[in-house]
Protein backbone atom coordinates (compact mmCIF):
# COMPACT_ATOMS: atom_id res chain seq x y z
CA UNK A 1 0.00 0.00 0.00
CA UNK A 2 1.40 3.17 -1.14
CA UNK A 3 1.07 6.09 1.40
CA UNK A 4 2.06 9.82 2.23
CA UNK A 5 3.00 11.20 5.34
CA UNK A 6 4.04 14.43 7.10
CA UNK A 7 6.82 14.01 9.02
CA UNK A 8 8.40 15.73 12.00
CA UNK A 9 11.00 14.72 13.81
CA UNK A 10 12.37 16.89 17.19
CA UNK A 11 15.34 15.88 19.01
CA UNK A 12 14.74 17.09 22.23
CA UNK A 13 17.35 19.10 24.38
CA UNK A 14 19.94 19.76 21.14
CA UNK A 15 20.01 23.59 21.30
CA UNK A 16 17.07 25.75 18.64
CA UNK A 17 18.82 24.78 15.45
CA UNK A 18 17.34 21.19 14.67
CA UNK A 19 19.33 21.55 10.79
CA UNK A 20 21.75 19.01 11.34
CA UNK A 21 19.06 16.16 12.47
CA UNK A 22 17.24 17.38 9.57
CA UNK A 23 19.79 17.01 7.02
CA UNK A 24 20.62 13.33 8.30
CA UNK A 25 17.29 12.47 8.16
CA UNK A 26 16.79 13.89 4.82
CA UNK A 27 19.87 11.46 3.17
CA UNK A 28 18.22 8.92 5.00
CA UNK A 29 14.77 9.31 3.40
CA UNK A 30 16.18 10.15 0.24
CA UNK A 31 19.00 6.81 -0.08
CA UNK A 32 15.74 4.74 0.68
CA UNK A 33 14.41 5.88 -2.58
CA UNK A 34 11.71 7.33 -0.92
CA UNK A 35 10.54 11.29 -2.64
CA UNK A 36 10.75 13.73 -0.04
CA UNK A 37 9.64 17.15 0.23
CA UNK A 38 10.95 19.63 2.79
CA UNK A 39 8.76 22.01 3.76
CA UNK A 40 9.51 24.87 6.94
CA UNK A 41 7.31 22.26 9.65
CA UNK A 42 8.57 18.52 8.69
CA UNK A 43 8.91 16.61 5.23
CA UNK A 44 6.31 15.39 3.25
CA UNK A 45 7.92 11.56 2.12
CA UNK A 46 5.54 9.40 0.11
CA UNK A 47 6.09 5.43 -1.22
CA UNK A 48 5.25 1.80 0.27
CA UNK A 49 4.29 1.87 3.45
CA UNK A 50 6.74 -0.62 4.93
CA UNK A 51 9.65 1.30 2.94
CA UNK A 52 8.16 4.42 4.32
CA UNK A 53 7.99 3.54 7.85
CA UNK A 54 11.18 1.28 7.55
CA UNK A 55 12.76 4.94 6.93
CA UNK A 56 11.21 6.72 9.58
CA UNK A 57 12.85 3.99 12.36
CA UNK A 58 16.27 4.18 10.29
CA UNK A 59 16.11 8.15 11.20
CA UNK A 60 15.39 7.24 14.35
CA UNK A 61 17.84 5.11 15.43
CA UNK A 62 20.95 7.25 13.49
CA UNK A 63 19.93 10.13 15.87
CA UNK A 64 20.50 7.95 18.82
CA UNK A 65 23.08 6.02 18.16
CA UNK A 66 25.01 8.38 15.90
CA UNK A 67 23.94 11.61 16.98
CA UNK A 68 23.60 10.49 20.70
CA UNK A 69 20.62 12.18 20.87
CA UNK A 70 18.65 10.61 23.61
CA UNK A 71 15.37 11.91 23.15
CA UNK A 72 13.26 12.55 20.12
CA UNK A 73 9.12 13.55 19.38
CA UNK A 74 8.26 12.56 16.03
CA UNK A 75 4.79 13.47 14.97
CA UNK A 76 3.46 11.84 11.62
CA UNK A 77 0.41 12.64 9.55
CA UNK A 78 -0.72 9.39 7.48
CA UNK A 79 -2.72 9.49 4.29
CA UNK A 80 -3.53 6.78 1.92
CA UNK A 81 -5.92 5.97 -0.73
CA UNK A 82 -7.28 3.09 -2.74
CA UNK A 83 -9.30 4.85 -5.42
CA UNK A 84 -5.98 6.15 -7.08
CA UNK A 85 -2.36 7.25 -6.99
CA UNK A 86 -1.53 10.62 -6.56
CA UNK A 87 1.37 12.32 -5.53
CA UNK A 88 1.50 15.43 -3.16
CA UNK A 89 2.31 17.75 -6.24
CA UNK A 90 -0.88 16.24 -7.83
CA UNK A 91 -3.18 17.44 -4.56
CA UNK A 92 -1.61 20.71 -4.25
CA UNK A 93 -2.22 21.12 -8.00
CA UNK A 94 -6.13 20.44 -7.75
CA UNK A 95 -6.30 22.95 -4.99
CA UNK A 96 -4.41 25.28 -6.91
CA UNK A 97 -6.79 24.77 -10.44
CA UNK A 98 -9.84 25.84 -7.88
CA UNK A 99 -8.30 28.61 -6.62
CA UNK A 100 -7.90 30.28 -10.17
CA UNK A 101 -12.14 29.34 -10.99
Amino acid sequence: MNVMIDLCIVPIGEGTSLSPYIAQCTRILRSSGLKTTLHPFGTIVEGEWDAVFAAVKQCHSYLHVAMDVVRINTTIKVGTRTDKAQTGEEKVASVERLLKK
